[in-house]
């Protein structure tokens, strides 16, 4: 099978992400033994590539006239928030229960061992907007499904789900079986 020649922009934001995953910093153990974290701060505090990170993202999604960007609580904020300005679009935050203080919906979602829960101003989406759903990371797929639930209850329209990081081996993207999705890189 002959192998599909990259555009300049799709060699560019190759270029991009491998720098991008050169810089995440691996915590082994962390936060508990057997974990490998992987830490985005050091994205963060390189002027360069936090920008540059936004603005790859951005370009993703420029002409899909997207009027919210959803981030989850609480790294996906920093990227969201970017992400929403460089859009021209508003911002949303999806957050742990008990956190936002008007009235809000609530998502509850499975765990390994239990559940937890995901709360969303019901003011937030206005029927038939368009959503992008931003997170760091794509773990199980529990908060990401919680969080497409949730804007799906209000309304909105998904446009798709980007992430910072991809940990396929959880194989969180089967439980967003009908969502576009974007990672920056993958971890198998």
């Amino acid at each position: 099978m002959p192998t599909k020649k990259l555009s300049a922009s799709e060699k560019k934001f190759l270029a991009f992400a491998k720098r991008f995953e050169k810089q995440v910093r691996n915590v082994p153990d962390f936060p508990k033994p057997g974990i490998l974290f992987k830490d985005i701060t050091t994205v963060l505090k390189n002027k360069t590539l936090f920008s540059e990170t936004v603005e790859q993202l951005a370009k993703q999604y420029k002409g899909k006239k997207i009027d919210k960007i959803v981030s989850v609580e609480s790294r996906g904020f920093i990227f969201g928030a970017a992400l929403a300005y460089q859009l021209g679009a508003g911002f949303v935050p999806v957050r742990k229960p008990n956190k936002l203080p008007a009235e809000k919906l609530r998502e509850e979602y499975a765990l390994e061992y239990g559940t937890d829960a995901l709360e969303i101003h019901l003011d937030a989406i206005k029927k038939g907007e368009k959503v992008l759903i931003h997170d760091d990371v794509l773990a199980t797929g529990g908060t990401a499904q919680a969080t497409a639930k949730l804007v799906e209850r209000l309304g909105g329209k998904l446009v798709g789900a980007c992430f910072l990081i991809e940990l396929s081996f959880l194989n969180g993207r089967e439980k967003l079986p009908n969502l576009d999705i974007l990672s920056l890189i993958k971890v198998s």
